[in-house]
């Protein structure tokens, strides 16, 4: 894309209603629009990096046999009150309306009890299972507080999966590949090291989960962390009889600020007997199946990364979510420059690499700084300087060098 073609505009100013640095940043680079509190519009720059997030989850969840779907928003009490948790006692972060004829209905904070529904259409005999279904869904929550930016909202983008299996055995070997899954995942987000198995509360989910947390000083959870043994325990059930289960000690752990980025849950036939979603074995008999939940918090993920890795320049993003991988920067309007800079510009499109063109006559500062706060991993800069010495100024968005190289050199690194 040319940046005199792109709608949205960067600005030096910081937002004065928005706390969160996340939030603060994306705005600035035109990366999302803030409608209200805890909720923001994902503008084209925004919505390349949550795509490019979803891919990377998306990939995982085939490797291991999941099936993409998408549920509707719009979910009827009475699938809900199968299971008590449409009572605003048991869930309190209900979204809920009438239809023209009274009747009444939610907006889907989560969907485990409308896949459930769904599911039972389509499974009748052992020779149905396993199934293992995940979507990419807008979520509603009302929360009560939303001051952490894109990483709490009360709309937000969320995958979640559902696994339906034959007994406690094929479920707890999808549950440990869904676990190593989400290692992968998280590795090639850039945040894999960082990244924690912990044990936490099931909350209005189940009585016991487990959670993926990020170190991240702007978190809102704490963990209790063994790093040899890379598993950490929730501070909400940190206590000595989940510390013997574990063989944890407490001396060897630290208390660290996290975000949970993903989270997984084992409901048994819980959930089956209640919605009574059942199978016929191959003797005969019925029985209940097995289910697990398991969750990525997708626009969360967005602003856990800034939190992460953004500078004081700006964001800085990893080259596989960053909406393009090369700003190229031509400086001044000598018409050798341009022409040199259009040829690149072409020649990147076909080579398929993503580029941010910045066409704009501005001065040097305005197209440097940009670099800068959009976070592109490469910004390539052509000038009468650079020509002359041969080639391009190639510099690393986190690093502070500088080098000439030449536009078949940079082919060839894009292509590594």
């Amino acid at each position: 894309m040319r940046k005199s073609e792109l709608f949205t505009k960067t600005t030096k100013n910081v937002p004065a209603d928005e706390m969160a640095r996340n939030a603060q940043l994306l705005i600035q680079a035109g990366y999302v629009h803030k409608e209200m509190a805890g909720v923001y519009s994902y503008l084209p720059l925004g919505l390349a990096v949550v795509e490019n997030i979803k891919q990377i989850v998306r990939e995982e969840m085939n490797a291991i046999g999941g099936q993409e779907l998408i549920m509707s928003s719009l979910q009827p009490r009475e699938t809900w009150e199968k299971t008590d948790r449409w009572d605003d006692k048991l869930v309190d972060v209900w979204f809920k309306s009438k239809l023209k004829n009274g009747t009444e209905v939610g907006f889907g904070w989560s969907h485990e009890e409308a896949i459930v529904g769904m599911m039972r259409s389509h499974i009748s005999s052992y020779k149905d299972l396993p199934a293992n279904v995940y979507q990419f869904q807008t979520k509603m929550r009302n929360e009560l507080r939303s001051k952490s930016g894109v990483m709490r909202s009360r709309e937000f983008v969320m995958k979640d999966m559902y696994s339906c299996s034959l007994d406690a055995k094929t479920h707890e070997d999808f549950y440990q590949k869904t676990i190593e899954a989400y290692h992968r995942i998280f590795k090639r987000l850039g945040i894999g090291e960082e990244t924690f198995f912990t044990v936490a509360d099931g909350g209005a989910f189940t009585d016991f989960s487990h959670e993926f947390q990020t170190i991240c000083e702007a978190g809102e959870d704490v963990i209790y962390l063994d790093r040899k043994k890379k598993i950490a325990v929730n501070e909400e059930v940190f206590n000595d009889e989940v510390l013997a289960k574990l063989g944890l000690k407490r001396d060897e752990l630290k208390k660290v600020k996290t975000a949970e980025v993903g989270n997984i849950f084992n409901f048994g036939t819980q959930k089956s007997e209640a919605m009574d979603f059942k199978y016929t074995d191959e003797s005969g008999k019925e029985k209940f199946v097995h289910l697990g939940s398991y969750g990525i918090g997708v626009t969360r993920l967005v602003g856990v990364l800034v939190e992460k890795m953004a500078d004081d320049k700006g964001l800085v993003w990893p080259e596989m979510v960053a909406p393009f991988r090369v700003y190229l920067a031509p400086l001044g309007v000598d018409p050798k420059v341009v022409k040199a800079a259009d040829e690149l510009y072409e020649l990147l499109q076909k080579q398929a690499v993503e580029v941010l063109y910045d066409d704009r006559d501005v001065r040097p500062g305005e197209k440097f700084a940009d670099a800068d706060l959009l976070g592109t991993p490469l910004r390539v800069v052509m000038s009468e300087k650079s020509l002359e010495k041969g080639g391009l100024e190639v510099k690393k968005r986190t690093e502070k060098d500088v080098e000439i190289i030449t536009k078949e050199e940079l082919i060839r690194r894009l292509r590594a």
